[in-house]
This record gives C-alpha cells, sequence and structure tokens, in this order.
C-alpha cells in the first residue's frame, strides 16, 4: 500500500471518530426529552381507590348431613353406616340434588374406663355427604333424609345462584369504578386541578364469601316424628368489588 492510500485511510478513520460523539450526543439530546415527559406524567397523577357491594337474596341451600352407628363389632357398624348412607344417597339423587358428594367416612372404636383401665366396647361408624338445594324445599328433603336412615344434620349454609353472583359481581365492579371516580373529582376540584386520562387501572376480583353456616345436629327419632317439616329460611349474601384508578392532571 502506498504512502498516498494510508494517509486517506487514517483521515477517514479520524474523521469518523470526530463525528461519533456528536452522533451519540445527537441521539441522547433526543431521547432525553421523551423521558423527561413520561417521567413528569407518572409525577403528576392521583391514585383513588373504589368500593362496591351489592346484596342478593340466598336461594340455595349447601346441606351436610349423615349416618352415625355404633355395635359391638367392626363390621356390624360398618355394614349399617353403609346400608343406611345408600338408602340417603339413593333418596338424594332421586330429588336431583347439585354437588353431592361423600365428605366423610369414619370407623373408631368405642372406649370405656374402669379403674383407669381402657378398654374397648364397641365401634362407632359414620358416613357423611354434602349437597346442594334449592332452600323452598331444603325443610322437606331433610326430613325425608332422616327417614331413608340419616342420623344427624350437622350444618347448613345459603348462598345465590352462580347467575345471581355472576350478576351481582359485574354490578359492583361498576359501582367501585364510580365510586373511585367519583373520589377523584372532589380532590381535583379541592385543589383547583382537571383530570386529563385514567393512566393505569387495576381491578381486584369481587368476591362473594357464602355466609357462615347454621350449625343444625338431629337425631332420627325427633326429627321424624314430626307433625310438620323442618322450617328453613335463607338469608342475604354480600357480593364486594375495588377499584384502584390511576388519574393524571
Amino acid at each position: 500500500m502506498d504512502r498516498a492510500a494510508l494517509s486517506g485511510s487514517q483521515f477517514r478513520i479520524g474523521k469518523f471518530w470526530q463525528s461519533l460523539p456528536l452522533a451519540l450526543l445527537m441521539c441522547v439530546s433526543f431521547s432525553m426529552p421523551s423521558l423527561a415527559q413520561e417521567k413528569e406524567k407518572l409525577s403528576h397523577t392521583l391514585t383513588v381507590s373504589g368500593r362496591g357491594m351489592e346484596t342478593i337474596p340466598t336461594t340455595l341451600s349447601l346441606v351436610n348431613l349423615g349416618v352415625e352407628i355404633q355395635g359391638k363389632t367392626a363390621e356390624e357398624v360398618q355394614q349399617e353406616a353403609a346400608r343406611r348412607s345408600s338408602a340417603v344417597v339413593a333418596l338424594l339423587k332421586s330429588r336431583n340434588v347439585e354437588k353431592l358428594q361423600t365428605t366423610g367416612i369414619r370407623l373408631n372404636p368405642v372406649y370405656s374406663y374402669t379403674n383407669n383401665v381402657q378398654r374397648i366396647t364397641g365401634y362407632a361408624a359414620s358416613n357423611t355427604v354434602s349437597f346442594r338445594i334449592a332452600t323452598e324445599k331444603a325443610g322437606t328433603l331433610l326430613d325425608e333424609a332422616v327417614k331413608a336412615g340419616a342420623t344427624q344434620i350437622n350444618g347448613i349454609s345459603f348462598v345465590a345462584s352462580d347467575e345471581a353472583i355472576a350478576s351481582a359481581q359485574k354490578q359492583a365492579l361498576r359501582e367501585a369504578t364510580q365510586d373511585a371516580q367519583a373520589q377523584a373529582e372532589a380532590v381535583f376540584s379541592a385543589l383547583g386541578l382537571k383530570s386529563k386520562e385514567v393512566v393505569n387501572i387495576q381491578v381486584n376480583a369481587a368476591s362473594a364469601p357464602p355466609p357462615p353456616p347454621v350449625l343444625m345436629r338431629a337425631e332420627a327419632m325427633k326429627v321424624s316424628n314430626a307433625d310438620v317439616s323442618t322450617p328453613i329460611i335463607g338469608g342475604e349474601q354480600q357480593v364486594e368489588a375495588s377499584v384502584t384508578l390511576q388519574i393524571s392532571y
């Protein structure tokens, strides 16, 4: 390579390194306003949280009942518990109850203590199931279940239908959003500011906790001898939601 070509190559390289800082400076200059604007936008925001709540009637009963048998031998009580449980389950299926499932199966020895000496005197077996039925039909069905062989009603709780809960959840979310917007407007008005736009939305899942169960225990003879069906009366269920808005001004 001759001296002239080498000199020209060095000249071009030198010009490149001289122009590079200028290019970087221009790039930084163009990007800085965007970052600054974004930072300013985030710093001029108001965050508010709103709540919504809907109250709906409960129309369904969640029932837990079962069979408990005591006897001398484990085989005896297990067979009798199985026989009665089968009769109860057959009844429940014939009444088209929803969400029928077994919730417990137990077989335990029964002990007695004499002069601080423990000995087995028998066995106790129990089978329990849970199901869902329209509250208006629950009382009659409970009486029928006892006649079929159920010996215990452990508890009952009340819930709204899935459709009613879904509708209430949407309404609660609308109320929560309106509540958040009303709070923001009150703050902006007090400070003499004007809202621009919602820059962030956080929706907390609308929840519908079921009411606590009503504890019930019934012996077969007491219920089966009753002249009228067991009265079952539902209540109300609350559906809650919250929405958080971040609004620029």
